[in-house]
């Protein structure tokens, strides 16, 4: 079952989930990074294009999702490098340093609560998010084009794929496809018929949210719902 809560780190998620069947185990692409825990390691979660699907992994997840463009300040290594990817933090890390921090989480009586703090102990090293990040999502999120969300933020095209790149690991295009798809589900979730959701989602008909919701999320979009998503 998957339980989240809002972080006392701003705009992060903290998350359990002790998958009942392995399509339980489906992650969305967010635009999100996450620090995971999971079988008493820690790792990474890089920004995914496509559903991630654990191939025949049990037992109980923690992890703590990160609000779009601010987990690579956190972690020291740019979006990109991690897309796709799932990665032992030791991989990022010193070794003694995060043998010392599973350390502590697993002797947590909760997991989930010791990696926000390690979290929250993290981000009050770290500098500030840059609050461009932020714009570029607010304006992908409520429909704004690429190139008018630009011009908006007085930043050049290039600028804005660059900064993209390294905050969410892939460009602004596919950034807004894949808020686009959470603005769908979101609706269609909450009963609003297909077609109307994709029109209300920003999609130019309902066989064009059929295409994207089986190319991002790996199944269709009934059955996506049907499942839970």
């Amino acid at each position: 079952m998957y339980v989240e809560r809002a972080s006392r780190l701003p705009g992060a998620v903290v998350w359990t989930n002790t998958p009942s069947w392995p399509g339980a185990a489906r992650v969305l692409p967010d635009g999100c990074m996450d620090l995971l825990w999971h079988d008493g390691r820690l790792m990474v979660a890089g920004p995914d294009t496509r559903a991630y699907l654990p191939d025949g992994v049990t037992g109980p997840w923690a992890g703590v999702r990160f609000y779009p463009g601010t987990a690579p300040a956190l972690l020291g290594v740019p979006a990109h490098e991690l897309r796709d990817r799932r990665v032992e933090l030791a991989d990022l890390w010193p070794a003694p340093q995060v043998r010392r921090m599973s350390d502590r989480v697993n002797a947590a009586p909760d997991p989930a609560d010791a990696l926000e703090e390690l979290a929250l102990r993290q981000a009050a090293d770290a500098e500030p998010p840059d609050p461009l990040l932020r714009q570029i999502v607010t304006a992908l999120d409520a429909g704004r084009p690429v190139a008018a969300t630009a011009d908006e933020l007085g930043v050049s095209a290039r600028r804005l794929h660059r900064r993209s790149l390294s905050a969410f690991g892939y460009g602004p295009k596919t950034l807004a496809r894949i808020l686009r798809l959470h603005r769908a589900l979101a609706l269609a979730r909450a009963g609003v018929p297909f077609a109307e959701t994709a029109a209300r989602a920003g999609y130019a008909d309902q066989a064009h949210l059929a295409r994207d919701v089986r190319e991002l999320a790996g199944l269709p979009l009934g059955e996506l719902l049907g499942r839970g998503g």
